[in-house]
């Protein structure tokens, strides 16, 4: 059982840790900190820490680091988290409300994010699990290209330019368009590939093919929308990092290369819109990432789905400063993309 004053100690060691990179020793923390007993008293506290493997020595000298037990034991601690400076908060509104569309708005959000925390930056694209179509617009280009143009209401917007064989008259493009709306609107995206795939046949035939190369380009589509991925930004962070990992990045930096990797352990994490979840050390060593962290958010869109966007970095992190990062960037995301 840990002592109110050896939590205290445990959480100096940490910030202490964190902060400098070097082993804590119970005189730094006499000197650093005001806990009114000598520095033996917190020697004693710190065998108490050790005996819990909430600290351990990395060489034999009288500083300690905390352990993963140690770090998760912290966060778990942590009654209140550091708020974000009036600079910090007046950055992510001003530079998030720049953005132009969901991808631009997402691509702003990792690079805010690894900004504030040092980090790598992910954010998933709003959840699709509920998303259903909203709009099919067919834009005529040149008289034989046209750009079908498919939007969720998760905001999600899919681009395809199509080659026709022969000219198109505007007369029939508003025909097609009309109909396709008609079909699709409001449908799930399962549903809009099961009608997509009959779509031609209300058609005569001899206008089918021009219909069979449009639906073919909105199949694949709705397809690219149901696929789950990640935008991620800061990389770099990682490699400044490298001294934090006892062994290779490599492991880590392959992982964030292949997004199946993250977005699984993005699902086995349990968020609310507006809170934050941890996950430390050895509790990833199913992913191959025993020696990083990973703090994560969930934010909501237009469409009603819960997605997940957080930071991934080496187990010594600034917990309390990235976890306020996280909540208060999904915070804004969630009205931003609710107010769209």
């Amino acid at each position: 059982m840990v002592s109110a004053r050896g939590l205290d100690v445990l959480r100096v060691i940490v910030q202490d840790y964190v902060a400098t990179r070097e082993p804590v020793g119970s005189k730094s923390i006499v000197e650093r900190h005001s806990f009114g007993v000598s520095a033996a008293t917190i020697r004693n506290d710190m065998v108490l820490l050790e005996d819990e493997e909430l600290i351990t020595a990395p060489h034999t000298s009288s500083g300690r680091v905390p352990t993963d037990k140690g770090y998760r034991m912290f966060v778990d601690q942590l009654a209140d988290l550091r708020p974000l400076t009036s600079a910090q908060r007046q950055a992510i509104e001003s530079f998030l409300g720049q953005a132009d569309d969901l991808d631009d708005v997402l691509a702003r959000s990792v690079r805010l994010l690894s900004q504030l925390t040092n980090s790598v930056a992910l954010v998933q694209y709003p959840s699709l699990a509920t998303a259903r179509v909203r709009h099919v617009e067919l834009v005529p280009l040149t008289a034989t290209r046209i750009m079908t143009v498919f939007i969720t209401d998760a905001g999600r917007v899919e681009q395809r330019l199509i080659d026709l064989p022969e000219a198109l008259d505007d007369v029939f493009l508003g025909e097609l368009r009309a109909k396709l709306n008609s079909a699709l609107n409001g449908q799930s995206l399962p549903e809009a590939a099961e009608r997509l795939a009959s779509f031609v046949e209300v058609f005569p035939v001899e206008r089918r093919p021009f219909v069979a190369l449009v639906t073919s380009s909105l199949v694949e589509q709705v397809l690219a929308n149901r696929a789950d991925k990640l935008v991620l930004a800061g990389t770099a962070n990682l490699a400044r990092t490298e001294q934090d990992f006892t062994g290779s990045i490599f492991p880590v930096l392959e992982a964030i290369e292949e997004q199946v990797t993250l977005l699984r352990l993005f699902g086995e994490m349990e968020v609310a819109n507006g809170s934050v979840s941890t996950r430390i050390g050895r509790e990833n060593a199913e992913f191959g990432l025993e020696e990083t962290s990973v703090v994560t958010g969930g934010y909501s869109s237009s469409g009603g789905g819960l997605s997940r966007l957080g930071v991934l970095g080496p187990t010594r992190m600034d917990y309390s400063n990235n976890m306020a990062a996280v909540r208060a960037v999904a915070r804004y995301l969630s009205r931003l993309l609710e107010d769209n």
